[in-house]
Order: structure tokens, then sequence, then C-alpha cells
């Protein structure tokens, strides 16, 4: 019998969590515990797309490789995507951590000049080589803990000019390392210092020039806004997100974080691709965004840093049908690069399963970003980003944290990540 011929064979995985049947619609209710898990599993791979998923007897009774890495022992999971992060800024926040500790809130900081505002003072006066530099450190972080594919917000430029950089930037990004970007459109991130008096100004400048001018760039496939108390409030919010729609930008919406003002109703009511933070989410918003696929990005590393105690319900919107993504929500003032600490942080504060959680940080979270059909999940035609796991079972992402679980990371089917660690040229 002829063989066919693969690049690479992953073979003897203990697990392969394949995810299969999630790349139309998200995963949820109990279908978020349904991994679709081989044993004692191979991946075939060919051009960097997933060419055969199988018993390892069988995979290998039909395909050669001249490349084979041994994943006895191990989990073998889809590459880490990370919906929700804030990936091009300039400085560092660390004295806000110490006023928070002392008692001071997110608004209090943001009301005094600091928070976003500071940001964006030190993002304006960066170079773009620094802030291209920056951003290569977060992501060879990112890709050393799985991640494969994360979206990436502007947001800290706040001017036309200082929002387009953002997002080249984030373009160029995209075409050198070796992680995929989905660039975000976030200039309502917050108002300016120069328009802090004249806020519906702003508002004018975002859809009267941002959006068309991104647009016409083709810069991205996103807009979103931070629609809460004290910034965006929700006709703001709905006027930036119609607009964006006109020019064919899918709405996204920072919900409902630190207040219950109704930005997870709005999302819903815009149809966003998705909706995020939701700590106060109200039931009558969660049912709607159920209605209406929206998903729900959740992000317990935020609500962690802020120090509340309050987490987004997963649990109730689990049960209620609403599709559940994670996220690391990676900024300035959230310094995490981890999607397996995010995993612990959602099963130790949000009761979500293991299985649950990975879900939500593979295929739903692909969905979150409008690239389930290429990444998210293990089957034949995806890209071939794996994440081959030093634990004997997917259980025990959210057991064991605080340490790296990665072994080796494969992105579109070329090793990227060693046991070690160490980044290959990207």
């Amino acid at each position: 019998m002829n063989k066919k011929q693969a690049d690479l064979l992953i073979e003897n995985a203990n697990e392969l969590v394949t995810l299969r049947g999630g790349s139309q619609k998200p995963l949820i209710g109990k279908k978020m515990e349904e991994l679709g898990i081989e044993r004692d599993a191979c991946l075939a791979v060919k051009n960097g797309k997933i060419l055969a998923v199988g018993k390892t007897i069988d995979i290998k009774r039909n395909f050669k490789a001249d490349e084979t890495i041994d994943a006895k022992g191990k989990v073998v999971i889809p590459g880490f995507v990370d919906p929700h992060t804030h990936l091009v800024f300039a400085g560092s926040r660390e004295d806000e951590f110490e006023m928070r500790l002392k008692g001071a809130t997110y608004m209090e900081i943001l009301q005094k000049g600091g928070g976003i505002l500071k940001t964006v003072r030190e993002t304006r006066r960066a170079s773009e080589q620094e802030l291209i530099e920056n951003c290569r450190k977060t992501l060879n972080a990112m890709l050393e803990h799985g991640t494969t594919t994360a979206e990436a917000k502007s947001g800290y430029g706040l001017t036309l000019k200082e929002e387009v950089k953002c997002l080249q930037i984030e373009k160029r990004l995209n075409e050198t390392h070796a992680i995929d970007l989905v660039p975000t459109f976030l200039g309502a991130h917050a108002f300016p210092p120069e328009y802090l008096e004249q806020t519906d100004r702003y508002v004018d400048l975002i859809t009267d020039q941002m959006i068309p001018e991104i647009a016409s760039q083709k810069l991205t496939e996103f807009c979103d806004v931070f629609c809460e108390k004290g910034v965006f409030n929700i006709s703001q919010s709905r006027r930036i997100l119609l607009r964006g729609k006109e020019y064919g930008l899918r709405p996204k919406v920072h919900a409902d974080e630190i207040t219950p003002l109704g930005g997870t109703e709005l999302a819903a009511e815009v149809e966003a691709v998705s909706a995020e933070h939701l700590v106060f989410a109200s039931e009558k918003g969660l049912k709607m965004m159920a209605e209406r696929g929206v998903v729900a990005v959740l992000l317990p590393a935020a609500a962690f840093t802020l120090m509340t105690t309050r987490y987004a319900k997963a649990r109730k919107m689990i049960s209620m049908g609403v599709p559940v993504a994670l996220g690391t929500d990676f900024n300035p003032s959230c310094w995490i690069e981890n999607q397996q600490l995010v995993i612990a942080l959602a099963c130790r504060q949000m009761q979500m399963t293991p299985a649950e959680a990975l879900t939500a940080a593979t295929i739903n979270a692909a969905h979150a970003i409008n690239r389930a059909r290429d990444v998210g999940s293990l089957e034949p035609g995806k890209k071939a980003d794996v994440a081959i796991l030093n634990i004997p079972s997917h259980r025990f992402l959210g057991y064991r944290y605080g340490v790296n679980l990665v072994d080796k990371v494969i992105k579109e089917g070329k090793l990227v990540v060693d046991v070690e660690g160490s980044i290959k040229p990207c």
C-alpha cells in the first residue's frame, strides 16, 4: 500500500483535542464540554494545513512524513486564540497598580489623567520602531505560552494620524511575526485631553474622519467602543458602531465592565460580533445576546487586575446559551500574555470547567474575531496551529498554573517554540 506524503506527523498524543464541529457556529451550553478528544492520536500536516486526524496506528498506516514529533504522554490542542488585546502601546503603569492597592478606582485614576490617557501620551511620543519592538516582545511571550492568533485593538492614539499609525503597525507585525493578528479599531477608547469638555465633537471626529479613512485603507474589519459610565455613553456608542457598519466594520463593544450601563443590550441591538467584559451584564441583555448569537468575550484577568472581587457570570451565560469566549485583555494595566492563566482564573473565579474554558480560549475565541473557518480546532483543511502541552490530560488546565505548560508550538505546520520556550526567528 502506497502511503500519502505529509510534511509532519504529531503522533502518540495522550489526548488530541479536536473541538470538531464548532467551525460553523460557536459551541454553547453543554456542547462546550464536548472536546472531541482522540486518544493515542496523531495529526498529519501538509503545506501548513491539517491533512488528517485520528488514531496513531491508523494515520501512520496511511501517511508518511520526513518529520515527526512524539507527543507521548502529552496533550495536543489547537493553538490558543486571544480575542481581546490592546497590543500597541508605550510605557507602563505600575504606579497605578500601587494606587489601586491603596484604594483608588479605575475611573478615579482615569479622571485624574492617568490610566488610558497616560498611555495615550506615551504612545504618541513613541517612535514607530519603538512600538514595533515593544509589540514583538509581547507577541513572543504570547507565542511561548501557546497563543497562535490574537486580536489587537488600537486605542492609544486617539487622533486620526495616531490611530492609523497603530493599525499600520499591527499590519506590519501580522506580515512578519508568527502570530496571526486581527486588528480592531478602538478610537472610542477614551476622550483625549483636547476633547474632554466637548465629547460629542470627538465622536464627530471618529464618525466623520476616522472611520471613513480607516475603512478606505482596509486596516481592520472591526470597530469597537468603550461603552461605560464616564466614557462613551449609549447614544455615542450607538452612533459610532452604526457608522462603522455603514463602512463595513463589524461592531464590537466593551460592555458593562464597571457599571450596568446597558452596553450588553446595545451589543445585541447593533448585532455585534462580540460583547466584551460583561461583569455587570443584565439578564435581559444576555438573553438578547443569546438570541442573536453575540459572543461574550470574558476577561477574568481584567477583573482580577481591578481587584473588585466581582467577575462575569459565566455559569449563567452558559446556561442561557450565550456563546462564551475567553481573552487576556493584555494592556498596560492588565499585563498578561498567557491564556493558560486566563483559563485558571476562569475555572477558579467563574466556575467554568477546564473543558468549557479550553473551548472558550480556542474555537469560541476564533468566532469572536471571525476566524473560526481557519483556526480554533484541529480539523482537516484548517491551519496547522497546534500547542503541545506537557500534561497528561486537558483537566490540568486550570488545575496546574503559575508555570508554562507548553512543550512545543507549531504554527502553520512549522515548529516555532520548543520545550525550552526558545522562539525561532519570526
